[in-house]
């Protein structure tokens, strides 16, 4: 039957089921209106839902989704009904209608999971095409999380929300939409967890029973309706399987988890030398200095301004010798200049972005007019990896950082680039409201494949302002332009965590704020939250003026303070020096829990960072918590994020807890007060976890690790499993089995503390020493046994009652007895 015609002023909806068929684990629905549903069966918990109204598909293709998880299923079976086509797999049961194709999942005890409201329908758009909805059941208080960078409550029930990547200088927490787009979500119905990625890049709307309270609903302005289910029923798991088809990154270098320095803008060379010199002076750990847009030639990307950087390779190489790595920008927009190669290349081999009707679109951004490259063609993205070279080979730039690729332009209308320019889209050419959402993630995959080639046998490392599904393959990113607010320390947490679980684990913000000028609390807080988030890296603009960038070298240091406020650890005092240094030395002893934390989500897609209601779904008091996470497995963290206070309330989720700095144990599930002066963060650690940390060092690779602590937390209950995870921390031997996974399981009750460790991996530690540090042990042991031999007690193993020994790193099992 032929499609239908359609008014862009009538919704429409499919029709009964004409025929149905089956081909392997994909099903095919056809309406009598032309309308086809195809339900493709990855897995025995994903399922994907894509239709069409033309009566036929065009060709697949996805950004987010390189290799399609297809794992297949253990059980799959069909039955055709009267009423309705039954999908089964041995976790989930699909039901089509056949009077109108609406779909229903069911798990296998007989609850609806997820379910159709209106179903699919559609509208034509006046621009062209169609626009595409969905419309589900909210039942009951079902809530929602996810949706990548949104400022709002990390619960997203009651919201209405969009997709499209935006410049947001100083954006508040109703500013919507953000840089990154984001289409997926988690949903929590009667404590089951599910998922739904709607795999669109045209500009999305998502609708959390806002306008209906019973209905949750996501559209486009463009493309298919294509989206993927995701059955838990654990909501972890369900970020698991989302991160795992939309890929993960590989492990960066371990210095990218350290502390990072960044301002707009440190120049001219002596300024970052002396910033250099200040860290070590001053005994404050940090691995890697920030470039901004003024180390360039007039803003020109790839060149160096040889009046304030006249020898950047000598210099680069300097810094490296102190253990500082150097981070430079590069933007998206090439200046218009027929004398500058890359420009008179990009004009020549037609890499530039053109208008409908054929010119080359211009944007106003910090060089002045631009051009765009289109990244969406694998012919630019070549061009553009090849373009590192010089940075990263001849002059030892050790990352880069992709800023202003929304695209952002400061003249056009929507401060982007229009909606007819045309891209390739890896052949698949489209407008560019089909391409904007997908520009950073194509630029950043861009520059990573040239900084990975060019920083070989090393490790590349980036960072991304805008990005979509998927981009975490390629960059990490940070939450953009924030405010030096308490405000936007509390959005900088919220924006972190739902990142996180949103399949985007290398987040951090603006260490201290952006915009505007922060003071010496607000700073220290920031850094004691900042040393939990993945990325760590302080930047500021402070109150940076127009013309600053013009001022003569030697003017610059003598009238620093009348042009720039700095936002350095020691920037504020030494009142507020101290407790700053200690929040980033705990950084770097935390730096195995950290590196264990990103390879989780290597390997398994975990999320870096777990909001409470990810960690003890079944309690509704965690539902609505946005302040306390998770880091990994066992870390609780709860920021102060109010000024003149030293101390806060929080949520413990189920489990028992040690509060890290006083080790009390307490129960959970309840609301606590907490103590933290401004030298301290509420922390606690899972009882029975074991906390591998290191000594403190200045930056990664300062010294060898001779000794590393394993700290334990006694439990009495279920056994405990804990990791650490090691490698090189550069390099890939890694992938070719050189890396080190230390398994370790605790157990105990009243009588006994038991400690068993497995090793995997051929990675040698430089220590061939630990010291084992027992926490909260409720008797004085008479008995040790160290791999089933047994030992003697030392007379001084207590202190601050807390039992230490040293152990050879590779035992096997440690057992205290009463």
């Amino acid at each position: 039957m032929n499609p239908i015609s359609l008014s862009h002023t009538v919704e429409y909806y499919s029709d009964s089921l004409a025929s149905w068929k089956q081909e392997g684990n994909v099903f095919s629905f056809h309406s009598r209106n032309g309308v086809i549903l195809a339900v493709h069966v990855l897995s025995d918990q994903i399922i994907r839902f894509r239709y069409t109204t033309d009566g036929f598909f065009m060709p697949d293709f996805s950004y987010a989704i390189e290799d399609e998880v297809n794992t297949g299923t253990s059980f799959l079976r069909s039955r055709d009904g009267k009423n309705r086509v039954t999908i089964t797999t041995s976790k989930v049961v699909c039901k089509i209608e056949k009077e109108n194709l609406a779909v229903q999942i069911w798990d296998r005890s007989g609850n609806i999971i997820l379910e159709d409201e209106k179903g699919f329908h559609w509208r034509h758009d006046h621009i062209g095409g169609n626009i595409v909805m969905m419309s589900k059941k909210a039942v009951g208080e079902e809530q929602y999380f996810g949706l990548g960078d949104k400022t709002c409550s990390l619960n997203l029930r009651g919201k209405r929300l969009q997709n499209w990547c935006s410049d947001c200088f100083g954006y508040g927490s109703e500013t919507d939409p953000l840089y990154r787009s984001i289409p997926f979500y988690s949903g929590l119905r009667e404590g089951i967890g599910y998922g739904v990625f709607f795999d669109n890049s045209f500009r999305t709307h998502f609708d959390f029973a806002a306008e209906r309270n019973e209905v949750t609903s996501f559209w486009a302005q463009g493309g298919e309706m294509n989206y993927y289910f995701f059955y838990g029923p654990d909501l972890l798991e369900v970020s698991r399987q989302y991160t795992r088809m939309t890929g993960t990154p590989e492990m960066p270098p371990l210095w990218a988890f350290g502390y990072h320095q960044c301002r707009w803008s440190y120049y001219p060379e002596s300024r970052l030398r002396k910033i250099a010199k200040e860290f070590r002076d001053r005994s404050i750990p940090c691995d890697a200095l920030y470039l901004d847009i003024d180390y360039m030639d007039g803003y020109r990307c790839f060149t160096w301004n040889k009046k304030h950087f006249p020898q950047p390779r000598k210099m680069i190489k300097e810094l490296e010798d102190t253990g500082f790595k150097t981070v430079v920008i590069i933007d998206p927009g090439i200046k218009v200049d027929l004398d500058n190669d890359i420009c008179k290349e990009g004009i020549e081999k037609g890499y530039f972005l053109k208008r409908q009707d054929g010119p080359f679109v211009k944007g106003r951004v910090w060089p002045g007019e631009c051009f765009f490259p289109d990244f969406t063609s694998p012919d630019v993205r070549e061009w553009w990896a090849k373009l590192y070279r010089d940075l990263i080979r001849k002059d030892g730039v050790k990352g880069v950082w992709n800023d202003m690729n929304e695209p952002a332009t400061f003249d056009l209308e929507g401060r982007t680039l229009y909606d007819d320019v045309r891209h390739d889209y890896d052949g698949h050419s489209c407008s560019h409201r089909k391409a904007h959402n997908v520009y950073g993630m194509q630029m950043s995959r861009a520059s990573y494949e040239g900084v990975k080639r060019f920083s070989y046998p090393n490790r590349p490392f980036l960072i991304t302002r805008a990005t979509y599904a998927g981009g975490q393959r390629y960059a990490s990113a940070w939450t953009g332009d924030n405010i030096s607010s308490w405000e936007h320390l509390r959005l900088a947490n919220i924006q972190s965590q739902r990142m996180a679980v949103s399949g985007f684990s290398f987040i951090g913000s603006d260490v201290g704020g952006f915009n505007d000028l922060a003071d010496g609390e607000l700073l220290v807080r920031w850094l004691q939250l900042g040393a939990f988030h993945p990325l760590f890296r302080n930047h500021t603009m402070g109150n940076n003026v127009d013309g600053a960038a013009d001022i003569d070298d030697e003017a610059v240091e003598e009238k620093a303070l009348q042009y720039f406020t700095d936002q350095e650890p020691w920037a504020f005092g030494e009142d507020y020096e101290t407790p700053a240094r200690k929040a980033i030395e705990f950084r770097y002893q935390i730096l195995p829990i950290i590196y264990t934390a990103f390879w989780q989500y290597v390997k398994e897609g975990s999320p870096f960072l777990r909001p409470l209601a990810f960690i003890d779904q079944g309690n509704p008091d965690t539902y609505y918590r946005m302040e306390e996470f998770c880091v990994g497995d066992h870390l609780l963290v709860c920021p102060i994020s109010e000024p003149g206070v030293t101390g806060r309330s929080m949520y413990l989720p189920e489990g028992n807890w040690y509060n890290f700095f006083t080790d009390e144990l307490v129960e959970g599930s309840q609301e606590i007060w907490v103590d933290a002066g401004l030298d301290q963060i509420p922390l606690f650690i899972r009882a029975g976890a074991m906390l591998p940390m290191y000594p403190i060092r200045q930056y990664v690779g300062e010294r060898p690790i001779e000794e590393v602590f394993f700290h334990v937390y006694y439990t009495d209950g279920d056994p405990v499993s804990s990791f650490q995870y090691e490698d090189e921390g550069e390099g890939y031997a890694y992938e070719d089995g050189e890396f080190l996974l230390k398994k370790v399981k605790v157990s105990g009750d009243s009588q006994h503390l038991r400690i068993q460790q497995n090793q995997e991996g051929a990675f040698v530690p430089t220590y061939g020493t630990c010291k084992l540090i027992i926490h909260g042990l409720p008797f004085h042991p008479n008995r040790l046994e160290i791999n089933g031999d047994l030992q003697p007690i030392p007379s001084n193993c207590f202190k601050e009652n807390r039992l230490e020994i040293d152990l050879i790193q590779d035992f096997k099992e440690v057992v205290f007895r009463v």
